[in-house]
């Protein structure tokens, strides 16, 4: 059995700090000069047995606390690790932990990684049959803790996913003209990437395995406190694809449109009501 990419323990989820940094060693110069913006894929990324027990509480799912189910995002449900099997939140606080900070910033290059306690936006993923989620860039702004959003690690759970099943993961170039790269969210494959507001990404192609099997990953994000009162936060930025039938996130616009015009203390204080009437 090959040996996987970082040796977390299966039954403390413990990692090593000093093999977390020399994992990543190899690969910096090649996430960081990735085009179209920083980006590596590991296959066999964790213990197999880690991701079987996950996917095993994983059968026995709570309600949603987020779904979605408009134009731009489909059949996608999210669920947050408090609320999930013990093992599956203990393998949530492992990735959040330092040894696996001390990873991901050896690999990118970006001093400071803040986890996110919150799992804001993180969690398990799922996605029915027919289900997608269009290309985007992700919301820059923590605003909780005040920081930026620096890092994506999604880590997909599907056994023998093929391309032909929909919903690869794909990454566009900053002017959306071309998709540049993709990865089919097979079982055990880690895709990270730097964000940022032209990061564009997404799996816009419906899901469509043959025996209805949804689309499962992690997704965890991470943060540094480099947010400063000269930026100007946003929410999910959605992109169509030129020559398809995705739809422009007319809601998005109009919520930008009004943050705009009104002064910041009003704005902040209407943004709760203005999501719930869909503004």
């Amino acid at each position: 059995m090959t040996a996987p990419f970082l040796p977390f323990d299966p039954e403390t989820l413990l990692l090593p700090p000093d093999a977390a940094r020399e994992a990543a060693k190899p690969f910096t110069d090649a996430y960081r000069s990735a085009a179209p913006y920083p980006h590596a894929g590991f296959d066999n990324f964790l213990p197999t047995e880690i991701l079987e027990r996950v996917i095993g509480e994983l059968a026995e799912l709570p309600e949603s606390e987020t779904s979605f189910n408009r134009a731009q995002e489909r059949l996608k449900s999210s669920y947050t690790p408090e609320r999930l099997g013990t093992y599956t939140k203990n393998l949530f606080y492992a990735l959040n932990s330092k040894p696996f900070i001390l990873f991901l910033e050896e690999l990118t290059g970006i001093e400071g990684l803040i986890p996110d306690p919150y799992f804001a936006g993180g969690g398990i993923h799922r996605i029915e049959t027919g289900g997608h989620l269009d290309i985007h860039a992700d919301f820059n702004h923590h605003a909780k803790l005040n920081l930026e959003r620096r890092l994506n690690v999604l880590i997909y759970l599907n056994h023998d996913w093929k391309a032909e099943y929909g919903g690869s993961f794909e990454l566009w170039n900053k002017d959306m003209t071309a998709k540049v790269g993709s990865f089919v969210p097979t079982f055990n494959r880690m895709v990270c990437f730097s964000t940022t507001s032209d990061s564009w990404h997404g799996n816009p192609e419906p899901v469509n395995h043959p025996a209805g099997t949804p689309r499962q990953s992690i997704a965890l994000y991470y943060y540094t406190a480099t947010w400063d009162a000269t930026r100007k936060d946003h929410t999910t930025l959605f992109k169509p694809r030129p020559g398809t039938a995705d739809q422009r996130d007319k809601q998005t616009a109009r919520r930008e449109m009004l943050q705009d015009l009104l002064p910041p203390v009003i704005f902040r204080k209407l943004a709760p009501r203005l999501h719930r009437i869909g503004l």
